[in-house]
Parts: C-alpha cells; sequence; structure tokens
C-alpha cells in the first residue's frame, strides 16, 4: 500500500489593517520605490485621520504591499500604493487595488481618483488595464530631481454598484 502525500495549498497573502507597528516594513518598501518617499509622519497623520490603509502580508509575514486612501464625497482619492520590487508582477497591486474597491464601496463612493507621474509609465499602464481613464493634468504636482517638479496625470475610475433587491 502507497500512500500519496499532498502537499498543502499555498495559502494567499492576507489583506491588513495598516499599523504603526508596521511602519518600519512600510518606510523600507517606500524610501526603496521612490525618489521623493512619504515620511513616516505622512503615515501616521493618514492612520489618525482614520484613512483606509491596508498592508497585503506574505504567510512568511513579510511586508508585500500597501495602499492608503482617503474617503471623500462619493468618491475614494488614493493616496499611495506600492508593492515590494521584490514582489512586481505578480498580481499584487490589482490585488490591493481590488480591495481598495470592495472598500469603497462601504463609504458609497461611485469613483476612485488618483494623480500618478507622467513619468511612471508603469503604473499608468496598469491602471489603464484597471480600468482607470485618465481626466486630466496637474502641472508642477510632484517634486523631481534638481529642484524641478513633475507633472501629475489625474485618473479615474467607477465603480459599479449593485442596486438593492
Amino acid at each position: 500500500m502507497s500512500a500519496v502525500r499532498s502537499e498543502p495549498a499555498a495559502r494567499e497573502p492576507s489583506l491588513r489593517v495598516m499599523t504603526v507597528g508596521q511602519l518600519d516594513a512600510v518606510l523600507a518598501i517606500e524610501v526603496q520605490a521612490y525618489a521623493f518617499p512619504w515620511t513616516r509622519g505622512n503615515f501616521i497623520d493618514s492612520i489618525a485621520a482614520g484613512y483606509l490603509a491596508r498592508v497585503l502580508v506574505g504567510n512568511d509575514g513579510e511586508l508585500i504591499g500597501y495602499f492608503v486612501a482617503m474617503p471623500g464625497f462619493e468618491e475614494m482619492h488614493l493616496l499611495n500604493v506600492t508593492v515590494s520590487s521584490r514582489h512586481e508582477g505578480q498580481g499584487h497591486a490589482r490585488r490591493l487595488l481590488a480591495e481598495l474597491y470592495a472598500l469603497s464601496a462601504s463609504f458609497a463612493a461611485t469613483a476612485v481618483w488618483l494623480e500618478v507621474r507622467e513619468s511612471n509609465a508603469r503604473a499608468r499602464a496598469l491602471y489603464l488595464r484597471d480600468g482607470f481613464t485618465e481626466a486630466g493634468r496637474r502641472r508642477d504636482y510632484y517634486p523631481a530631481p534638481a529642484g524641478q517638479r513633475e507633472d501629475a496625470i489625474l485618473m479615474t475610475r467607477l465603480l459599479v454598484r449593485e442596486e438593492p433587491r
């Protein structure tokens, strides 16, 4: 008689509410990802203000990515979404965005808005694939090297609302 051993199914990374205790790991990703990263204070202020802040954590406890979004009247404004360079290209950004869309429903949001650097072609392509459209431009929105400024592309994505039955 032979026994067939099957490997346990790999668990998906889990989404959790971002806490101040996770900020060292968040900032490690943030400073690696951006030339002009958010500060610890930016994250603390966002958490204290009650913004939506979530982290994606692997089965081994490693922080994979995160997002911060600010609710508004019938809209959600995505302020920051970042995936660790070790985990890019594995669908984690789309998972974070999907969580944002689901959470936005509890705020009666009908749309998500964001700004993205004009030079960030990879992020812009992700947003376009995920249903965002370009809605405008914010001139000189972001800091850039050598004291310069860079335009932001304003993008929006309408959220589908389910009608009550």
